[in-house]
């Protein structure tokens, strides 16, 4: 068994170091872990095996830790990669006890001031949680792999096959420390002749609903797809509304057709990615006027289990031509009724039914202009990328320049993704490693549940968004092209390295310490579980995926 106090200990000091994504705290924390394992005897003899890495043009100069482990029981190829992540996000919600934040002794006592609901108030007292910035998420789940690579790497000689730690920068803001890190894991697979068979991450796992006492492992991942619409409507004087198309009216219809519609869930195995729900939604008019809105623009975050980026899009282009079509109707109807009662003439407004994609909108335009719009594209995008953009407002702009140059100015709808894209990872036991990982883990937790008092649960998809997505990617080329062609910013300010996650290209797990209020100032770890049960079932995770 790993050293519960020593999990303990790492947690509280990880906790204590400050490391909000974007900070210099980052930095901090990477140079704790590494300090950390350069101290043990295995890294003394091999210092080779561990490094600070730098991530890609980062300006605040952030790092990840990099350690490997080698066995020396016979020779084996075979390796498991840990991952976790080093940065939190921010303190302000605590208030005015943001000071304790990351302190969980000092916190402790200033959250006995506050007022808090039962359920946290008898974890306060119970002695049984530790509270604090981070510490559920996910410096818990750092400190037990930080605690796996020593017993492991004094144990090296009873070790075959091999173990790569990973301690990640940037989780909680753009996965860059992962995003970093694949190249490496490829560059190390090269040089030190090992086989990836899974990747293991101990990010948070906690409660689904009020009352759940069941302790959730995760053979697999949710994905994330972020799609935009821009849609451009048909401007009027407000005192002719019916000779214009309003872009609200359009937007608002998309919205009410793809926000929580369960029929865009992806449904496997008995779990359901949560619907899309809306992330922006606004007009584009930045003036007052009487002239009615012709731009708006939305976007949703789109969970995945199954659907890949060309499914996603025949979906939403499907969704948005019935948003389309029932606005028309709308409009019409309306319409007709305002003639009857003025004593108008009716006539059947002249608008159709469009809905296009990125690459079919790009098509269009090339076919009208040549290589000409390449040009006008490239100074725009030389402006924005001048003016540092968010990256959802970069692509919106490409779109609406692009549609600028475009002969036809009927309403229309423009389909397109916006970064970040995760892809989703389900583990089906189609190969050998998917096959090895499930058994390893279903062993585990069984030897789990025959000593510990727990309802265990292993599920498919770990719910949240995290850095094991960047561990597989679709393979079919359709999938793939269809995210990059439909996305304006890809390679100029957003990209994946596809080749090497490809090159990698394993399942993954998830088995996190048990706790509460991620993100929230009631943030906290249970003691019991995670600094006893869930390093166990890690650890015999790790060796059962090694073994053979």
């Amino acid at each position: 068994m790993l050293e519960r106090e020593l999990i303990r200990q790492l947690t509280v000091e990880l906790t204590g170091i400050k490391s909000i994504v974007g900070t210099p705290g980052e930095i901090r924390v990477a140079e704790k872990i590494y300090d950390f394992l350069k101290g043990l005897d295995y890294y003394v003899k091999h210092p080779d095996y561990l490094m600070l890495s730098d991530l890609k043009e980062d300006a605040l100069g952030r790092k990840n830790v990099i350690a490997l482990l080698k066995g020396e029981k016979g020779y084996s190829r075979n390796t498991v990669i840990l991952i976790g992540h080093i940065d939190t996000v921010g303190v302000d919600d605590y208030g005015n006890i943001r000071e304790y934040a990351t302190d969980p002794e000092r916190l402790k006592e200033a959250l006995r001031m506050k007022e808090l609901d039962e359920d946290t108030l008898k974890d306060l007292e119970s002695g049984d949680w530790l509270f604090g910035r981070g510490i559920f998420d996910m410096k818990a789940g750092v400190a037990t792999h930080m605690a796996l690579m020593k017993k492991l790497s004094e144990n090296v000689h009873q070790l075959e096959g091999n173990v790569v730690f990973l301690a990640l920068a940037d989780e909680e803001g753009n996965s860059t420390g992962m995003l970093s890190a694949v190249d490496e894991l490829v560059r190390l697979a090269e040089s030190r002749d090992l086989e990836y068979m899974a990747a293991v991450n101990t990010d948070y796992m906690a409660p689904r609903f009020p009352g759940d006492d069941r302790r959730y492992i995760y053979i697999g991942t949710v994905g994330k797809i972020l799609p935009c619409f821009y849609i451009y409507g048909k401007e009027t004087h407000v005192g002719q509304a019916f000779e214009g198309l309003d872009a609200n009216l359009l937007a608002a219809e998309i919205l009410k057709e793809v926000d929580l519609a369960f029929d865009l869930c992806d449904i496997v195995e008995n779990e359901a990615s949560v619907p899309p729900i809306s992330l922006s939604q606004r007009d584009l008019k930045s003036v007052y006027s009487v002239q009615t809105v012709n731009e708006a623009y939305l976007y949703f975050n789109y969970s995945t289990h199954s659907s890949q980026p060309d499914e996603v899009l025949a979906k939403l282009k499907a969704k948005a031509e019935k948003a389309f079509k029932s606005v028309l109707n709308k409009l019409n109807d309306e319409y007709r009724r305002y003639c009857l009662a003025t004593g108008l003439p009716y006539r059947e407004l002249p608008w159709e039914v469009q809905v296009l994609t990125f690459e079919e909108l790009y098509s269009a335009v090339r076919a009208e202009m040549g290589d000409n719009i390449d040009e006008f594209l490239k100074k725009l995008k030389e402006e924005l990328l001048r003016q540092n953009p968010d990256q959802r407002i970069y692509s919106l702009q490409v779109v609406r320049e692009l549609h600028r140059h475009w002969s036809n100015k009927n309403p229309v709808v423009i389909l397109f993704f916006a970064p970040p894209y995760y892809p989703h990872i389900y583990v089906k036991g189609e190969n050998e490693k998917e096959r090895k990982l499930l058994e390893a883990v279903n062993e585990a937790v069984a030897h789990a549940s025959a000593r510990f008092p727990y309802r265990f649960e292993i599920k498919k998809f770990y719910p949240y968004i995290s850095d094991l997505s960047y561990f597989s990617v679709p393979e079919k080329v359709e999938a793939i092209s269809a995210l990059i062609n439909n996305m304006p910013g890809w390679n100029e300010i957003y990209s994946l390295p596809i080749e090497s996650i490809q090159k990698i290209n394993v399942p993954v797990v998830n088995i996190g310490p048990y706790g509460k209020d991620a993100h929230k100032f009631t943030e906290r770890v249970n003691i019991s579980y995670s600094f006893e049960v869930m390093p166990e079932i890690l650890e015999m995770t790790v060796k059962l995926l090694l073994e053979g």
